[in-house]
């Protein structure tokens, strides 16, 4: 018993080759199907590593606040007072249920020029607390974070980005631990270094520096201001994260004074909401992709069963005489399932091929979104997904081409002989 029947293949060849156009325009149809499967999962998948990729600089559970102006009369008070955090602001946060980090910024005015030796530039200077590390994500590379005695001890330190550090510190490329302990003038204020971070976010977020609050809030005439204020929930679903928000905003109206209904006396910027719509919205892309493609399938699908249609009307009278010469029924039924099986084989392979190559071609123009903020980039596709749906076109390829092969198997020789 031959394990392959050449004979059987090869007439099944002959006869799509035979029949090179109709044969062209099924395989067309289930291939362009593939293709576009794998083109649109593949562009989905870009623009969601895009979104994704300008929320690594941030925590994703974190809750942004921003002082602003009242716009509600209340207790006798006028519309348009500013809101100003303070220090108590932030420690009232701590006493908040839910929040996990916490942490303020007081912006020092302007880029603060910064001098070592006779090397000086100016960069963004922030004012934070210790755990400002985790809300933006800083991987400290040398040294150390601001901690809790830099600020009881209103110490004067300073934590550098790594582009800060190259550019004031000849040596760093060479020695990088070589500015830890130097002491380098913000202002006319002497500052010792303690740490070089990096930062997943773009180079900008490495040209920034750190003090401790309290410091900055001395020596730059700060008082007790805070411009900002951020904290993270942990796990917290969007429904919690939106009630810490309502008791954060409870809070800060009872004791600054102005209506707990009033959303602009302080703004709150919810990541935990904002990624979960966006999410949200990339389950609806890969759904409507996945239900365009599948349409388009399904079309290849309904041209392989009418072409079995007709093929198998066509050979009508050759099944009557393969039948009257002893041909079984499984024979006749395999012989059309495989020419269906081989349509649908092939033209989802060169679908594949060529979807995995625009992919590919795309990645290579786009890459990682030129190192910017591009809401496109990495474009991708799970090719696990993808043969899992030429397995289903396979099948479907083949029930296409069974049924019309099983009518015609159980017509009676003598009948299928007479057919025209």
């Amino acid at each position: 018993m031959r394990i392959i029947d050449t004979d059987k293949w090869t007439e099944i060849i002959d006869t799509l080759f035979r029949h090179k156009l109709r044969t062209s325009l099924t395989a067309l149809g289930v291939g362009w199907g593939i293709f576009m499967l794998v083109l649109l999962l593949g562009a989905g998948k870009g623009l969601q590593n895009g979104v994704e990729y300008n929320f690594r600089d941030d925590a994703v559970n974190s809750l942004w606040l921003y002082d602003g102006q009242t716009s509600i009369a209340y207790k006798g008070m006028p519309v348009g007072r500013q809101i100003q955090f303070k220090n108590e602001d932030y420690e009232a946060l701590g006493k908040i249920e839910g929040v996990e980090y916490k942490t303020g910024r007081f912006y020092l005015r302007g880029d603060y020029v910064i001098r070592y030796n006779d090397k000086s530039s100016s960069y963004n200077t922030r004012a934070v607390h210790p755990d400002h590390k985790y809300l933006e994500q800083t991987q400290m590379d040398i040294g150390r974070f601001i901690n809790q005695t830099d600020l009881e001890q209103k110490r004067k330190v300073i934590v550098i980005g790594k582009l800060v550090a190259e550019e004031l510190f000849e040596k760093f490329k060479e020695n990088p631990q070589f500015p830890i302990g130097k002491w380098v003038v913000l202002g006319d204020v002497p500052f010792q270094v303690v740490g070089v971070f990096s930062d997943n976010g773009s180079e900008r977020e490495m040209q920034n520096v750190y003090l401790p609050i309290t410091t900055a809030q001395l020596a730059f005439n700060g008082k007790s201001r805070i411009n900002q204020l951020m904290i993270t929930v942990g796990d917290a679903s969007v429904e919690e994260s939106n009630a810490i928000k309502k008791e954060i905003q409870k809070n800060f109206a009872a004791r600054h004074k102005f209506s707990p209904n009033d959303d602009r006396a302080v703004r709150v910027r919810n990541t935990v909401e904002d990624f979960e719509k966006f999410q949200m919205l990339f389950l609806f892309i890969r759904g409507f992709v996945w239900i365009v493609s599948l349409m388009t399938i399904l079309a290849g699908i309904i041209g392989v069963s009418n072409i079995m249609l007709i093929i198998v009307k066509e050979r009508t009278k050759e099944i009557g005489v393969r039948k009257a010469l002893g041909a079984t029924p499984y024979s006749i039924v395999s012989l059309i399932v495989s020419e269906a099986i081989v349509i649908t084989s092939v033209a989802g392979f060169f679908g594949l091929t060529l979807g995995v190559g625009a992919i590919m071609g795309m990645k290579i123009l786009v890459g990682d979104g030129g190192g910017g903020d591009s809401f496109f980039r990495n474009p991708e596709v799970d090719l696990y997904v993808v043969l899992v749906a030429i397995g289903l076109l396979v099948v479907s390829g083949a029930l296409a081409g069974f049924f019309p092969a099983y009518k015609a198997a159980k017509i009676a020789p003598i009948v299928a002989l007479r057919a025209d």
